[in-house]
């Protein structure tokens, strides 16, 4: 097994990002963002995906790409999910830029890595990895069908399309789209309509979209990493300054255990999302193993993370003045999207040759 620890290199990305979302992307800017009708912060994009070039960080070098790996890309993803940072980052150049390396698509592959365009795989949000089954059908390059809830579908300049034989990429600006109340304002649904658009067919069968999904998921565990462990760290913080009864509510031993639980948690999902990054980044055939159990694992703890961090700030955590809401629904998104914790399980249970109850 490959090591698990974070290298040098790592550390350094990961600093790097920090620094850009500090200063580019505070909760009070991400709070004002969900009021507005944009469906991205395009300036932290940029910033993201050109100045820093974390875009391409899974694309091979001569393809326009930094020529790392998805351990790198992971290590993004839980700075992000940390900010909660309305990026189009999972859906586009993790999920989308794994099914264009899957396809052995090229031109497209480039204008991602450089963070020109936005792509995004064409399914619900809430799809899980295994087969998918196509509503959209395309003949004679034309693709007729609708997607409900396709994440970042507004933000996206190209769709990426399962068909029954096959997966075509799609100008979306020939695609209609209608915005869907989210959850999550960071992260914004839509309903995708496709009448007779044309279509250009980048993968033959169901393969490239398998991989998606999968790479998709494993990776999704880093995002609820980074995510449990801002709000373990808010939290801790908070409660080492918020006095009642003339002491720190965070010398008060009920609340002591409770963090520490949250916190040994938090390192087991550490663990395991390393091992699903680990395992993506080194093509390991383990990897659907490791997808389902970080997802089943990664998903109740970053929800578990954001409610303590709710009710650990007391009343001021129930408010809109306070970042504590932008977590807790960025987590319970996150645990519906790309398979359920109870989806993943019983993934898991077929993988493991587990007889049915």
């Amino acid at each position: 097994m490959s090591d698990l620890l974070y290298s040098e290199i790592e550390n350094d990305l990961r600093a790097g990002v920090r620094e850009l979302l500090d200063d580019k992307a505070p909760w009070t800017g991400v709070l004002a963002g969900t009021e507005k009708d944009e469906p991205y912060d395009a300036a932290l994009w940029r910033a993201v995906a050109g100045q820093l070039g974390c875009a391409g960080l899974p694309v091979p070098e001569d393809l326009g790409g930094a020529g790392a790996t998805w351990r790198e890309t992971a290590v993004v993803l839980e700075e992000l999910g940390r900010a909660v940072a309305p990026v189009p980052f999972l859906t586009s150049s993790v999920v989308a830029t794994a099914a264009l390396l899957a396809a052995g698509e090229r031109e497209l592959l480039g204008s991602l890595a450089a963070g020109d365009k936005i792509a995004v795989l064409a399914v619900p949000f809430a799809t899980p990895p295994g087969d998918v089954a196509p509503t959209v059908q395309v003949a004679n390059g034309k693709a007729t069908g609708e997607v409900a809830g396709v994440a970042d579908g507004l933000a996206a300049d190209v769709l990426l399309v399962p068909a029954a034989d096959g997966l075509y990429a799609v100008d979306a600006a020939d695609a209609a789209r209608t915005a869907v109340t989210s959850l999550d304002m960071t992260r914004r649904l839509a309903d995708v309509a496709f009448s007779g658009a044309p279509a250009r067919r980048v993968a033959e069968g169901g393969d490239a979209v398998r991989t998606a999904l999968l790479t998709g998921a494993a990776l999704l565990a880093s995002e609820q990493l980074g995510l449990a462990q801002r709000c373990l760290d808010d939290t801790v913080a908070y409660v080492k300054t918020r006095y009642q009864f003339g002491r720190p509510v965070g010398s008060y031993q009920g609340l002591k255990h409770r963090l520490a639980d949250l916190w040994t948690s938090i390192t087991q999902a550490r663990a395991v999302a390393r091992y699903a990054a680990s395992c993506a980044a080194s093509g390991d055939a383990d990897l659907p193993v490791a997808a389902a159990v970080a997802q089943a694992h990664c998903s109740a703890v970053a929800l578990k993370a954001a409610e303590e961090c709710v009710q650990m700030h007391g009343g001021i955590g129930f408010t809109w003045e306070n970042s504590s809401h932008l977590f807790l629904k960025r987590a319970k998104a996150d645990a519906i999207a790309l398979g359920t914790a109870d989806r993943h399980r019983a993934a898991l249970a077929t993988l493991a040759d587990l007889p049915s109850a």
